[in-house]
């Protein structure tokens, strides 16, 4: 008994030596990006098992101040990490993506997990299948750390309204990290992941990457599956990458990207892409839309974008004023289609098959019980609120006052776009008008909440590809204390490049070129 507990305690040693190893040659797991994991794999400089394993390490010190995870894959992490080492073991060139550790929001699927929306409805549902991203990255390797909380149903810009936890912001505790993709952005602004996935209906991956200070791409509506991805606007839901640069927003937006055969929105990026070098890219001209530079600009963004717009004339682009005339209309049209999409998708949820509630012990006593008590106690606050005024704008009398004029108004903002882009190739615009506020300081007031997407929404309105890039570079977890920002240095501002349709290339070239600038 004594040999095998000394054998043991040996082992214990050498795990704890090769961690060690590990971070005197990194100094923090902060410095890996998709690139440096790649590169130092296939170097043999280190293990996917050692990485995966320092991330846990991560999650389990920092995520119970910050709260980015809902639930954690570990076994079959490790599991799959060492699938990756045992292939180079025996000689097997690893794909760009093998081995590196990702998060992934709650409300895409990953088969035989536990998958929530952050809603109580889902509590108990596990998956049966992979999302269309899922199966992707799952080709190439990719190693699952577990599930980011959200707004529940992807329901907010703040990720205060899921029905688990709060997710703070990794540069301010006291501070949202944005929603309502908020755990992803956090986790990876925290380096609880190296990269993430999140979805995008009015600006739910590029808020919370611009308020946590990374990079979050939402692509043209059709470029990537949304198979697997639990719909909150159908017409509007799009899953995207947040990552800690744009070079690894690249890498993980051309691994996801392209058809699906269940899904009949997405296309054959390749073929329809047009692509172009950096030659090309730096003649381009940037719009500057005056409806989105007026009253209502924090202190901090205002200087943020002329921070940000001076380098990018530095590098050479040219800037010319533009119109955008719907935008001031694009908040109340999107506020009309969107809740009366939520309000379709989320009727499966009917109380019996997703039920939570059956026993008497909740004053079930008929079958109209058991509806009413399973809607009433599954769904959250700001779920409810989106069903019953989707419900109302789509019912008789209505529909054409509301839901059917909103259609025409986002026919409009597209063609807005479609005009200025015969004038430009490019717009830039800020993420949000403010950067990350209070926790609870807008909770009580949904107008104040949904303006923070104004900025944000035309995007999805008109399916365009947009990325948010963050004006200053990324600071690096051994700046801060803890994990956590130094107040001082200020809260992260992002800015926001729109592309034409497909033109992922364009405003990923111009997001390469700032950051390396």
């Amino acid at each position: 008994m004594n040999k095998r507990t000394n054998v043991h305690e040996y082992e214990h040693e050498y795990h704890e030596y090769k961690l060690v190893k590990f971070v005197s040659k990194f100094m923090s797991i902060s410095d890996l990006t998709i690139k440096k994991f790649h590169e130092g794999l296939t170097k043999k400089e280190f293990s996917a098992q050692e990485v995966a394993e320092n991330y846990f390490n991560n999650i389990a010190d920092k995520d119970k101040k910050i709260g980015a995870y809902l639930s954690l894959l570990k076994k079959e992490a490790l599991a799959q990490a060492k699938k990756v080492d045992e292939e180079i073991t025996y000689g097997k060139k690893p794909d760009i993506l093998a081995g590196v550790p990702l998060a992934v929001k709650d409300n895409i699927l990953i088969e035989g997990t536990r998958t929530t929306a952050a809603s109580k409805i889902l509590e108990h549902y596990t998956a049966s299948y992979d999302a269309g991203v899922i199966k992707k990255l799952k080709s190439e390797s990719a190693v699952f750390l577990g599930k980011t909380n959200m707004d529940e149903f992807a329901m907010g810009s703040s990720t205060e309204n899921s029905a688990f936890q709060i997710t703070r912001n990794p540069c301010d505790l006291e501070m949202v990290p944005g929603g309502s993709s908020g755990g992803s952005a956090a986790a990876v602004a925290a380096d609880l992941a190296v990269a993430a996935l999140g979805s995008d209906t009015g600006g739910s991956i590029r808020e919370p990457a611009a308020f946590c200070g990374v990079v979050g791409l939402k692509p043209t509506y059709g470029a990537v599956s949304r198979s697997g991805l639990i719909a909150m606007a159908s017409s509007l839901d799009q899953i995207g990458p947040i990552t800690k640069t744009v070079e690894d927003a690249r890498i993980l937006f051309d691994a996801i990207k392209g058809k699906d055969e269940l899904d009949s929105t997405s296309v054959n990026y390749e073929t329809i892409a047009p692509q172009h070098n950096s030659s090309e890219i730096k003649k381009f001209v940037i719009g500057i839309p005056k409806e989105y530079f007026i009253e209502g600009l924090s202190d901090e963004v205002k200087i943020g974008m002329e921070k940000a717009m001076t380098r990018l004339k530095d590098l050479g682009f040219k800037f010319k004023e533009i119109s955008l005339p719907h935008t001031k209309y694009a908040l109340s049209c999107y506020y009309i289609i969107m809740p009366a999409e939520v309000s379709a998708n989320l009727a499966r949820f009917d109380g019996i098959r997703y039920a939570r509630v059956m026993s008497n012990e909740y004053g079930v006593t008929s079958l109209r019980d058991v509806y009413f008590k399973n809607k009433g106690l599954g769904f959250g606050k700001e779920a409810r609120r989106r069903i019953l005024l989707g419900t109302f704008v789509l019912s008789s009398g209505y529909y054409d006052a509301y839901y059917s004029k909103a259609q025409k108004v986002r026919r409009l903002i597209k063609e807005d776009f479609d005009k200025a882009f015969k004038e430009v190739d490019v717009i830039f615009t800020p993420v949000a008008p403010t950067t990350a506020f209070k926790i609870g300081e807008k909770i009580s007031d949904p107008l104040q909440m949904y303006l923070s997407d104004i900025f944000t929404i035309p995007v999805n309105l008109a399916g365009l590809p947009a990325i948010a890039i963050p004006v200053d570079k990324r600071q690096a977890t051994s700046d801060m204390k803890q994990g956590i920002r130094d107040k001082k240095q200020g809260l992260p501002v992002g800015f926001q490049l729109i592309g034409k349709h497909w033109h992922e290339n364009v405003i990923l070239g111009i997001g390469e070129m700032y950051e390396n600038e």
